[in-house]
């Protein structure tokens, strides 16, 4: 049984890692994703292993 291969999610705003992972078949729209490091929260969409970002969430 082959390992599937993970990634760590990256801040769209500073580039550190996040606590999330995905993995190739991960599909996420409208995420609320968190930076524990900048403290910042960014909505964002995976598909095949690329992230993009739908808008900065003002809190």
């Amino acid at each position: 049984m082959e390992k599937e291969k993970t990634e760590w999610v990256k801040c769209p705003v500073c580039g550190n890692k996040t606590r999330d992972k995905i993995r190739k078949d991960t599909v996420i729209k409208n995420f609320p994703l968190y930076c524990p490091k900048c403290k910042h929260e960014t909505l964002i969409n995976v598909r095949d292993m690329t992230v993009s970002v739908c808008k900065k969430v003002d809190g």
